[in-house]
Formats: structure tokens, C-alpha cells, sequence
């Protein structure tokens, strides 16, 4: 199977897998959000030693981290936006508004523009300004709609948006990182876990073993398809994981509205709408941008080939020294 097609596999699998974890949290019911949080902090970092073995990747590089502040702090700030999310998620489908959740994830790229344009002054195209705009305005029909501010739906999606935008900092790769945010939550999830059960409130070991078995589960429900997606953005471009990304929020909708049950009366509908509409302005505007991008690089080319272009010319690598590098979309 080439490349291109195992990469797209890989990644439809890691956003299938988190757009099912919809149907996952509701099973442990018995227990309260913040419980289930916590184990899926103790476990995750188990599943993450697993992925280490499995792949071989050794634990040297730990303590390095660990013991540089300047590379730690951006971990542990994502280490505790990223809690908040998870906690966001397992509590909208624990209390049947996973349509919270859609929403969420459907308007998160929309947040992640606003967060650069404020934190890294990213300028925004007319055409991000529309979709923004939609975004917003689909945030006022679905507080119409709901009675109220869709507060776990903006909680999500700002929470997820900064982990991002906190990421930039981190010169880890997925899976180091996730290892290392586990880790920094590891003490504080399991002294949570250890109250609980000295206190009787805990249900790890008094619902069933099933139960048990779906809290430990939890671990490997976060940390596996994090490993999908990271190989998956290793063998295609970046412009397709965009693509691939809405297969989560989609399902996630269709399991709100088809299994559990939830009302979708015609101002939720509207809202949705905004919301979809808003993203076919960004994806398309994202497309259009890439496609000048390609051009540009296409126009260079050709001029470097046939010499000087403009009274500039290339400037050859000095030895030792590394060519230049253009930070173009990935073709791969």
C-alpha cells in the first residue's frame, strides 16, 4: 500500500477512534467526570510506556526535559489546558450533550485563528473575517437555541485551541509530548484517585469489573489514536489531516442526534448550519491559499531556472552551511 493511502487510513482511524470515545465515557456512568478524568490520567501514562516499548523510542530523553524549566513549563500549561478539555468532553457526553461536543470541535479551528490573530499577530484574509464572522453568529443562534450560553461548547473548543497554540512551544514530538504531560498530571490524578477510594466516594474497585476495566481502558482510549494520528501526519500533508479532522465532530453529531437522542429543534439546526457553512468559507480559503502558495513556489522555480529574477539572484550555500529553506505547505 503506498504511503499517501496508509497515512489517510491511519489518520481516518485516529479520528473515527476519537468520534466513537462519544459512546465510550457514557459506560461509566457510575462514576463522576472528575473520577474518570483522573483515571484516564493514571492510565494514559501507562498506555504511554506501553507505546514507548512497542516502538522503541527509550525513556533517555526524560530527564532532559525534566530537568529544563524553559522546556517543561510549556508541557505542564499544556498538560493542564488539555485536562480541562478532556474534562469538558467526558462530562457533555456523561449528561447527554454530546451535540456540545460537535459544536465544539466544528467550531475549533475557527477559535484557533482568533487565538493567533491575538496572541501571534497573524493577520486574517477577508475570507477568514466571513468565516469568523459565521462562527460567531452561529454561537448566538445555538445560545438561543439551548436557553442559554453553550458554555461546555466554547470551554472545549478555547481549551483545545490553546493547547495548541501552548504546543508551539514545545519542541517535543506527539508522542514525547503526551508522555511528559501524563507524567506532570500522573501524581495529582492518582493522589485524587487514592482520596476518592479512602474516602468510599471512589468506584474503581465497588461498581464491577467491568467498570474497572473501562476505567484502565480509558488510558488506552487517549493514548492510541494520538499514536494513529502521529504516524499519519508523518506520510501525508498537513492540508489532508485538515481535511480528516472533521470526521470526529461529524460522528460525534450523528451519535448525539441518531443514538442518544438529543432534540434538534429548528434553531439548533440553524446554528449547525452557520456553524458548516462557516467552515466550507475557511477550508476554501485555506485550498485557495495553498493553491497560491504552489503557485508561487512554481513561478520562482521557473525563474531561478532560466536565471536572475528581478535583480535577485540565489545566494549559493557556504560550505558547512545549509541551503535555504522555504517553509512551504507539505507536498509529501
Amino acid at each position: 500500500m503506498p504511503d499517501s493511502n496508509r497515512g489517510v487510513l491511519l489518520g481516518a482511524s485516529a479520528f473515527l477512534f476519537w468520534g466513537f470515545a462519544a459512546l465510550y465515557w457514557p459506560l461509566l456512568s457510575a462514576s463522576d467526570p472528575s473520577e474518570v478524568l483522573a483515571h484516564r490520567m493514571v492510565w494514559a501514562l501507562l498506555a504511554m510506556c506501553v507505546i514507548l516499548l512497542v516502538t522503541r523510542r527509550g525513556w533517555g530523553w526524560v530527564i532532559p526535559v525534566l530537568r529544563d524549566p524553559r522546556r517543561l513549563l510549556p508541557v505542564a500549561v499544556a498538560a493542564v489546558v488539555i485536562s480541562l478539555n478532556w474534562w469538558g468532553f467526558i462530562y457533555s457526553v456523561s449528561i447527554n450533550e454530546t451535540l456540545q461536543a460537535s459544536l465544539a470541535y466544528f467550531i475549533n479551528p475557527l477559535m484557533s485563528v482568533l487565538l493567533g490573530m491575538v496572541f501571534f499577530s497573524e493577520r486574517l484574509r477577508p475570507l477568514q473575517w466571513v468565516a469568523v464572522a459565521l462562527g460567531t453568529f452561529a454561537v448566538v443562534v445555538m445560545t438561543i437555541a439551548y436557553g442559554a450560553t453553550p458554555w461546555l461548547s466554547l470551554l472545549m473548543a478555547a481549551s483545545f485551541a490553546t493547547y495548541g497554540a501552548v504546543k508551539k512551544y514545545v519542541d517535543l514530538d506527539g508522542t514525547q509530548s503526551l508522555t511528559v504531560e501524563t507524567l506532570v498530571m500522573f501524581l495529582p490524578a492518582l493522589g485524587f484517585v487514592v482520596y476518592l477510594e479512602a474516602s468510599g466516594a471512589g468506584t474503581a474497585f465497588s461498581v464491577s469489573a467491568g467498570h474497572t476495566a473501562l476505567l484502565i481502558g480509558g488510558g488506552f482510549v487517549t493514548a492510541l489514536p494520538l499514536l494513529l494520528f502521529g504516524m499519519a501526519t508523518r506520510l501525508i500533508p498537513l492540508s489532508v489531516v485538515g481535511m480528516l479532522q472533521y470526521i470526529a465532530p461529524t460522528l460525534i453529531f450523528l451519535i448525539g442526534w441518531l443514538i442518544q437522542g438529543e432534540e434538534m429543534p429548528a434553531s439548533r439546526w440553524a446554528g449547525f448550519v452557520l456553524v458548516w457553512l462557516a467552515l466550507c468559507v475557511f477550508v476554501s480559503d485555506q485550498f485557495r491559499d495553498r493553491r497560491k502558495a504552489r503557485s508561487t513556489r512554481t513561478a520562482v522555480g521557473l525563474r531561478g531556472g532560466r536565471g536572475p529574477a528581478q535583480g535577485r539572484t540565489e545566494r549559493p550555500a557556504r560550505e558547512g552551511e545549509q541551503p535555504e529553506r522555504h517553509d512551504y505547505p507539505s507536498e509529501e
